[in-house]
């Protein structure tokens, strides 16, 4: 768990011994759990004892529950799942470590992708569980909102969400309620009702009301909770109860005025003036009190038990009681009257202490904001300033951002590194125009006298021109303006100091996937070579690993499948020697692509079985992008042409843009698939919305596209083969040119496919026989066999050609000729047996599937495994998925076929 959880966040509140018990509610929020609902709501104003409720039903101990309590810096993405992890993880040891991981990469990961993740993971929890969202109401922000609305709607069987706000969140609640997937409690039903409020006013209380006046004091306050709290301090030592009750009158915010001015002036000036001092926290212990409150005979710790003891309004966070919070009207009041009390300089003095606090002890979100309500605009900087790096490095700097907007532009403009640090974090957003924006004000903060600049990190200032470089060539990239993404890179390069092998790395990993993207491949291979090694001689093993998987890509991009293979090994190794494993899904999974290129179909399960279980664990940056091509490639290839396109829509979806080169668009490869299955109208209009011409000049980041439209241009009743052999031709040249073996083969095999459309056999068979001798030597196989029957017909006519040639040279192509024939017969599935399904089941999803087998109903698997209805049909669709099957029958038919029963 990293150390800047919170962890008073994710307990649950203490329960106090004496309450009203609320049974009914209670009863009703079990119902939902047992009706295999989604969604509890309890939405209601502040004051009606949501919390308490929700402590209450969760201490029964009928079902866990995982613990999140919301504020208002919980609008970050990258925080709430930060807290959502650290709250699950109380109840399941590990799960999230993987997504924990992926939050610090440099790399942003769609929240959305990484929810996925762990939604993934809790798939395997059996045990049904809670998930609490309390004050929901706090965390203002859009985003969270899109996230919540995404797990609510893709939930495993296991989990029930339990929210408890004063507005009702931006779900679809209508759209759950008509599913009767939400369970409600309203205001209605949290009223106490007039024996409920006898009970709390006469044995929680202490008071010794009649039941007349509890009656009376009850419809006062319109059983509202806090209300009857308030008026039960107020009335405390009063001689006439009766009295009191029938004089308190007025509209709920007179009243809640009223009863609190009599609560605050029944307390000694000492209470009093702590109550006013520490309201300014959201959250309180002993030291942090006495860095704004002194006491004469008290100390703060003892002061805080002794007011929650006189039932203050203070809220113990923890067991321990070290933590505690106001209740938030009481602390809403304590603040208005510190204002009438107190002038601004003095109340902007406690927020200084309290940021010199929270600043000693490491919690700089917490110092900022108070630096900030102190108007300390300068210490407010210094704070985020220091902050950035490490935040960078963890992948904050979304929340960095939040910080930084709030401070005023005459703060910003005359801190260069401030500045700085702000195009990075724009750029690690992938917002390329506000970082160019931030880094031109670097710039033009530079140009003025050293002496009115204010710099707080000096190691930073002393390499910002090569900072500001980077960020400019990783803007470019992204922008695909290669030329400027080389001018910065090299830049960046040449002003690095020399001894800084973290920031030569990263000015060279840009220039690789320049190259990349540009084609010259070769280029590309040194500089990501570079980059891996300067990462290794650094100590810095993840980043040799991560990178070492670019590097395979671009060796595969070169059609050197041998040397990407020990490139893949070699990374495995040195990620196994320095524990840094969990960041090889990548790895397996192009191992896993490559053995199934070639044919080798159990080393290719069984590195795809790896991948998906580490990408399961630990997603890395484009890891569900990746996954979802992997998936479609080998739907593909067994015939399965529609699930292939749905996993193509799904990898669109989970696209991420970085700077290494889209060079196989989503749409280009469903329009090769659209021509499969004979769909030739949905290819031609793919062909048009692409913008592209046969008769473009040729260019590699393109080159997939142009090839696809050629495909498509050959699939119509009147081919233009000028054009569509031009293009070709233009193409294979400048992948001759630039020594690109992956593109030579491919273009050959549709050139040899064109020649044959256009009648011109010999020159078929020419060209396929040169796409042979270069394909030989690394084993490309599925390559031919995934173009179908014609190909086949086509390498059968190369073979007669060659048994007639007289060439010597050729006699080497025979045996290479019979492997290809070989492998159109072969089987596609890659699931022949238990051990190769790529996603297996599980022993608990095994349990269930022999209980199907034997006939049990949906109602007798509850029963028999003690589940729910809900968990009972999470677990026959995950079965079904992974088995491909679409009914019981099916499934059963299809688990006896792999040895499952």
């Amino acid at each position: 768990m990293p150390n800047t959880i919170i962890k008073t966040k994710i307990n649950a509140p203490a329960l106090r011994h004496s309450l009203v018990s609320r049974k009914k509610i209670v009863t009703k929020l079990s119902d939902g759990i047992r009706a295999g609902r989604k969604l509890t709501l309890i939405s209601a104003p502040a004051g009606f004892g949501k919390t308490t409720l929700v402590s209450e039903w969760i201490s029964c101990g009928e079902i866990s529950a995982a613990w999140i309590s919301l504020d208002e810096n919980d609008g970050d993405t990258s925080r709430f799942l930060t807290y959502l992890i650290a709250a699950l993880q109380t109840l399941i040891s590990g799960v999230g470590d993987g997504v924990w991981a992926a939050l610090q990469s440099s790399q942003p990961i769609p929240a959305t992708e990484l929810l996925t993740t762990l939604l993934n993971e809790l798939e395997t929890t059996e045990d049904d569980f809670i998930l609490v969202l309390d004050d929901y109401h706090a965390v203002d922000s859009h985003a969270v909102d899109e996230l919540l609305t995404f797990l609510v709607e893709h939930m495993p069987p296991s989990l029930h969400l339990v929210i408890t706000t004063r507005e009702d969140p931006a779900l679809p609640l209508a759209r759950l309620r008509a599913k009767n997937q939400l369970t409600e409690i309203r205001t209605a039903d949290l009223r106490f009702t007039e024996s409920e409020a006898a009970d709390f006013l006469n044995q929680v209380m202490g008071l010794n009301l009649t039941a007349e006046d509890a009656s009376a004091l009850d419809k006062r306050t319109e059983g509202w909770v806090a209300g009857l709290q308030l008026a039960a301090l107020s009335m405390q030592g009063k001689a006439d109860a009766a009295e009191f009750i029938r004089s308190f009158s007025g509209t709920n915010q007179f009243v809640l005025d009223y009863l609190l001015e009599e609560v605050l002036q029944k307390q000694p000036e000492a209470v009093q003036e702590f109550l006013l001092h520490t309201s300014i926290l959201n959250r309180l212990n002993g030291s942090l009190c006495v860095a704004l409150w002194q006491g004469e005979t008290l100390s703060a710790q003892t002061m805080l038990e002794q007011l929650e003891r006189a039932n203050l309004f203070v809220i113990p966070l923890d067991d321990e009681r070290r933590w505690y919070r106001y209740h938030h009207l009481f602390r809403d009041l304590l603040r208005q009257r510190l204002g009438q009390k107190q002038d601004k300089e003095a109340i902007s003095q406690l927020h200084i202490r309290a940021s010199e606090w929270f600043g000693q002890s490491g919690e700089i979100g917490e110092a900022f904001h108070h630096a900030l309500a102190a108007a300390d605009f300068e210490r407010a900087a210094r704070l985020t300033e220091s902050a950035w790096l490490g935040m960078d490095e963890t992948f904050q700097t979304g929340t960095w951002l939040g910080w930084v907007n709030q401070l005023p532009l005459s703060v910003r403009r005359v801190r260069p590194v401030l500045l700085t640090q702000m195009g990075w974090s724009y750029m690690d957003a992938g917002n390329a125009e506000a970082s160019e924006s931030s880094l031109k004000d670097a710039e033009a903060c530079l140009k003025n006298p050293l002496e009115d600049l204010v710099i707080v990190e000096p190691e930073q200032f002393r390499t910002l021109p090569v900072r500001i470089a980077m960020a400019r060539a990783y803007n470019a990239q992204v922008q695909n303006r290669f030329a400027d993404t080389v001018k910065f890179a090299e830049m960046a390069q040449d002003m690095a100091p020399p001894d800084d092998e973290f920031l030569q790395a990263q000015a060279s990993s840009i220039l690789s996937t320049t190259y990349w993207a540009s084609g010259e491949l070769d280029k590309a291979y040194a500089f990501m070579s570079n980059w891996v090694d300067a990462a290794q001689q650094a100590d810095n093993f993840a980043f040799a690993v991560a990178a070492s998987f670019a590097k395979a890509d671009i060796l595969i991009a070169q059609g050197r499948l041998r040397d990407a293979i020990q490139v893949y090994q070699t990374a495995l190794k040195l990620a196994t020697t320095h524990g840094v494993e969990s960041i090889t899904a990548h790895h397996h999974l192009g191992l896993g692509l490559l053995y199934h290129e070639m044919g080798e179909d159990e080393r290719a399960a069984s590195h795809l079985q790896k991948s998906f279980e580490l990408g399961r664990q630990t997603p890395i940056v484009g890891w569900a992008y990746r996954k979802s091509l992997a998936q479609a490639y080998l739907k593909e290839f067994e015939g399965d042409h529609d699930a292939a396109l749905e996993a193509l829509d799904e990898a669109q979806r989970f696209y991420v843009r970085t700077p290494i080169p889209n060079l196989r668009p989503v749409g280009a490869m469903k329009a090769r698939i659209y021509l499969k299955q004979g769909q030739l109208m949905n290819a031609q209009t793919w062909a048009r919305k692409s913008g592209l011409s046969l008769r473009d000049a040729p260019d590699y980041l393109h080159e997939f596209e142009r090839v696809t439209l050629a495909r498509i241009a050959l699939a119509e009743v009147n081919v233009n083969f000028s054009d569509v052999l031009s293009s070709l031709e233009r193409h294979l040249k400048l992948a001759e040119t630039q020594n690109r073996l992956a593109s030579q083969i491919e273009i050959l095999i549709v050139l040899s496919l064109a020649f044959h459309a256009k009648g011109e056999q010999a020159n078929a068979i020419a060209l396929l026989e040169q796409a042979l001798k270069l394909a030989k030597f690394e084993g490309y196989l599925r390559l031919f066999v995934d173009e179908g029957e014609l190909m086949r017909l086509l390498i059968l006519d190369l073979r007669s050609a060659l048994e007639s040639s007289a060439r010597t040279e050729v006699q080497p192509l025979f045996g290479y000729v019979e492997k290809l024939l070989a492998g159109f017969s072969q089987p596609t599935q890659l699931q022949k047996s238990k051990t190769e399904l790529i996603d297996p089941l599980s022993d608990r999803e095994l349990e269930v599937l022999r209980l199907i087998a034997q006939g049990l109903s949906n109602q007798e698997l509850t029963r028999k495994l003690f589940v729910t209805l809900s968990t009972v049909k999470g677990h026959n669709l995950r079965i079904f998925a992974k088995l491909q099957a679409k009914s019981r029958t099916e499934a059963v038919a299809r688990a006896r076929e792999l040895g499952l029963l």
